[in-house]
């Protein structure tokens, strides 16, 4: 019988194993913090955010709220983010992306204190990741790492197809499976837009993980029996719905779970995770800052 993976279930457990360290560091002066620079009007933006602030909250982190004009110059969001990177009460800075167009958003990933890029993006965490000494792992793919722990698979030695090459999800998941560590040591293959023949990958692979952002691309004919499937894909498309749409994945979900021995839903699934994974990260930055030892999970 196929796991259906509870990513709000697992995000929740990490949630609450984070409180004894957010406690330890309080106990010491010093409370993490986060701050969230919003510079766009995108309500979806606009409601990721909150959920975020709304996270910090519940488990004791200190959530700093920061909106900027979309229409304001770039300067003023980078002088924000000097702010922030001077800042000793702040220990982990996100910038909510897409920013609007005239702001160069890697030139806003390499403004950030790279020990305070919670996100993992700024170039030198990136390298370190790479390297396989990883500061702040990047939220998404920790916690894909953590929902295939949770479903009791073992990376080792597996075939693992990771399809999708961005550098927020593709490439650091890539990464982390080909590391030489717990949650690694796969053999992983990279497929994206120009690969050829997708379905004979992907139907030998022990673990499947899309990442394209193309709606349903992946079905049940495309998925070996028994695989692991984790589906990272929120695309909206047309239904016969009150809202005149709903949210579907990169996996077409009916038909993939009857093959799947391990599968995430959308929604659901892979979200939360990104979300907790952000306070873990939080949590570790305040920690190397205070030089606090902290036990994360």
């Amino acid at each position: 019988m196929t796991e259906i993976i509870d990513g709000n279930a697992v995000a929740q457990s990490i949630r609450d194993d984070l409180v004894a360290s957010i406690d330890r560091l309080a106990d010491a002066g010093h409370r993490p913090s986060l701050a969230t620079v919003l510079m766009s009007e995108d309500p979806a933006s606009e409601t990721y955010v909150s959920m975020k602030q709304d996270d910090c909250e519940e488990v004791g982190i200190e959530a700093i709220d920061i909106d900027i004009d979309p229409d304001a110059d770039a300067a003023e969001l980078y002088d924000t983010i000097e702010d922030l990177n001077a800042d000793d009460d702040v220990n982990g800075i996100l910038v909510q992306m897409p920013v609007p167009d005239h702001v160069e958003d890697r030139e806003v990933l390499r403004a950030i204190d790279p020990m305070k890029d919670v996100d993992g993006f700024h170039p030198e965490n990136v390298g370190r990741l790479v390297a396989g000494d990883a500061r702040y792992k990047p939220c998404t793919p920790h916690g894909i790492q953590k929902l295939i722990e949770s479903a009791g698979v073992d990376t080792e030695g597996k075939d693992a197809v990771v399809v999708g090459r961005s550098d927020i999800v593709g490439k650091p998941m890539a990464n982390l499976l080909i590391q030489k560590a717990p949650g690694g040591n796969a053999t992983t293959t990279v497929c994206h837009s120009r690969t050829d023949d997708l379905a004979e990958r992907t139907r030998n692979a022990d673990i499947v993980v899309a990442a394209a952002g193309v709606p349903e691309m992946i079905d049940g004919e495309m998925i070996q029996e028994g695989a692991t499937v984790i589906d990272v894909g929120i695309n909206r498309v047309e239904a016969d719905t009150e809202k005149g749409y709903e949210l579907v994945g990169d996996v077409e979900y009916e038909s993939a779970k009857e093959k799947a021995g391990a599968i995430t839903p959308v929604p659901g699934g892979v979200g939360p995770m990104t979300r907790a994974m952000l306070l873990y990260n939080t949590v570790k930055a305040a920690g190397l800052q205070h030089d606090v030892e902290v036990d994360l999970p």
